[in-house]
Parts: C-alpha cells; structure tokens; sequence
C-alpha cells in the first residue's frame, strides 16, 4: 500500500503491523503526481490519502482523483481538516474542490470525530467511520511541569495566527490575572518569522521566548501548566493530543473539533474567518490556570486504544483490497 503523506506522527500511530508502504519517503510524495501514479499504480493495492496540507490540497484534486479512479486503484481518505489551514495557500474554494473530489472518490472515508463526520455528512453527502486519534507521545518521567506557566506556539502568519501581537497580549494578560506567566515558544526553523510587536514584549521581559528545536515539541508542552493553541478552525489536533499524552492543560479554539477530540479542553472565542476574540482567549487562560494540571493519559489505556485504531485500519485495508480483487477477477468481476 502506499500513505500520503508517507510518514508523519499520526500515519505512524495509525499504521497496522505488518503493513508494507511503497514509494519514496520524501518531503512531497511522488503519488501526487499522476505520471508517477499511472506509471506505479500496479504496485499498490490500496492508497490511503490523509487531507489537510495545503499542498496536498493543491495536488489532489479532480484531474488527480480521476485519475485515481480509472486506474482502478483502491482510495481511503482520512479527513483531518475541513478548512484550508495557512493564509497565503490555497482558500477554502480549493480545499471544498479537493474534499469534494477525493471524497466522492474514496471507497472508504474516516475522519477523527462525531462532529467532523457529521459535516462530512451534510456537505460532501459521504458517511465516514470515526476512529480516535491515538496516542503519539510519552511523558518523560525525569521531567516536571511549572504550575502557573502559560505557553503559546507561535510560527508563520496564517490563518490560525493572522496577528502574532494581538495573541500573545491576549494570552499574556489571562497568564498574569491567573497569577502565572506566559512563555512563546518557537520552532527554531521560524525563529525568524516572529513580528516586532512579540519582540518588544520578550525585550521588555514581558513574556518569555523559548526557540527549541522541533524534536523537542513534547518535551516544551509537558513543562507547562497550560498550552494556547492557536489551531485553525474546521480541523483537529496532533498537538492536543501530544497535551493529553504528557499532561497539560489545554485552551483552544471553539471552532473546529478539539472539544469532540478531548472533552478536558478550555475553548475561546474565535471566528471561522481567523478573527480572535481577545478578551475571550484571556478569561480562557485565566480560567484554565484555575483547574488542576491533568494527569498524563494511561499509557496501557493509549496502547489499548491505538491497537484498536491499528485494528481498524487493517479491516479497512483488508476490505477494500478484496473488492479490488474481486473486480479484477476476469470471470467474477468482469461477468
């Protein structure tokens, strides 16, 4: 089989033992390109598309689910986000023209929650199995996490972050009312994305800014009391689940799905079209630095609950396989 994207944290968690993915492992996947596709296509029984990124978006559109169909070549699609993500990427027309089309063409649909698959259902006419979005972290028992300490993401201006400056004022007075402090933490590959209204308050000593590395994410989230996460509306979360692995807090939009991901989720005020709700985000903050540090999630119950995912997974695979199988047999699928 082949995934798309061909590896990340959640294809990994999800990824049945002993299935056997084919196609290079590189940063833009070869099977969104049709030539590759038809050139390739006999190599794969089933093809497992995960939406979201813009580029995928971009590439996997009609010409390219035509293509898949008349290949023949056996589509299940995961429906991560139900908006485009990044301001500048393609719009919200694109990405309906590209749900629209893999979706009509998938021979299987999951998404991650009841909500999402209830939209799915009401706009592209398709019903989609929910699966939980498994585990993809572990807490690191040599290290704590500072109560009162409020920490806030920032990367490149897009739509979950269309100002930098107006969020972190935001975050930064709910930190100080709840009697806490707010770190901006950023990946060390955007460090040089932050605006000047961020840098006045770090030089000010206002808030603190952390650049880390980006394998050091869970590590960074599990030192806090509470994580901002700024995510895009119509979406769900890796991040929150990395917060309900290691132990944090949560604030999140009230857009999207976070609240059907993880019930123990603080929401703020936030518009579909990006605008924030500044003195919303900051009762949030202050409310979330009032209730406890959650415990980090049961490690046998995550393992539990990814080997039922996995398990899912493999059904998946395993029926459409067959059907395809079946249509190719020249005296049962061609009678």
């Amino acid at each position: 089989m082949a995934t798309i994207p061909f590896t990340d944290p959640y294809v990994e968690a999800v990824l049945p033992p002993g299935v056997e993915r084919v196609g290079p492992s590189g940063e833009l996947d070869p099977w969104l390109d049709v030539t590759y596709l038809e050139a390739h296509a006999d190599d794969i029984d089933v093809l497992h598309l995960h939406t979201g990124p813009a580029h995928v978006a971009a590439a996997a559109g009609e010409c390219w689910s035509e293509a898949v169909r008349r290949l023949g070549i056996s589509l299940v699609v995961t429906v991560h986000n139900l908006r485009a993500q990044d301001q500048g990427c393609p719009g919200d027309g694109v990405m309906d023209a590209h749900l629209t089309a893999v979706l009509a063409t998938a021979e299987v649909v999951l998404t991650l929650t009841h909500g999402a698959a209830d939209e799915i259902a009401e706009r592209f006419g398709r019903t989609a199995i929910v699966v939980a979005h498994p585990a993809v972290a572990s807490a690191d028992p040599e290290l704590g996490a500072e109560r009162g300490l409020v920490g806030l993401r920032l990367g490149r201006i897009s739509e979950a972050v269309p100002d930098p400056g107006a969020l972190v004022r935001a975050a930064l007075s709910g930190a100080v009312s709840g009697g806490g402090r707010l770190r901006v933490l950023v990946d060390a590959a955007d460090e040089h994305r932050i605006g000047s209204a961020v840098r006045k308050l770090t030089a000010a000593d206002e808030v603190e800014l952390v650049v880390h590395p980006a394998g050091e994410w869970a590590a960074q989230l599990q030192q806090l009391h509470v994580a901002v996460l700024p995510e895009p509306c119509g979406s769900h979360s890796l991040d929150l689940e990395v917060c309900r692995d290691v132990g944090t807090r949560v604030v999140t939009p009230s857009c999207g799905w976070f609240a059907d991901q993880w019930s123990d989720v603080v929401s703020y005020g936030k518009h579909e079209q990006g605008r924030l709700d500044p003195v919303s985000l900051t009762a949030a903050v202050g409310a979330a630095l009032t209730r406890p540090m959650p415990r980090a999630a049961d490690r046998d119950w995550r393992a539990e609950q990814r080997a039922a995912v996995r398990q899912v997974h493999a059904d998946v695979y395993a029926q459409v396989a067959a059907d395809r199988s079946w249509q190719d047999d020249p005296v049962v699928g061609g009678a």
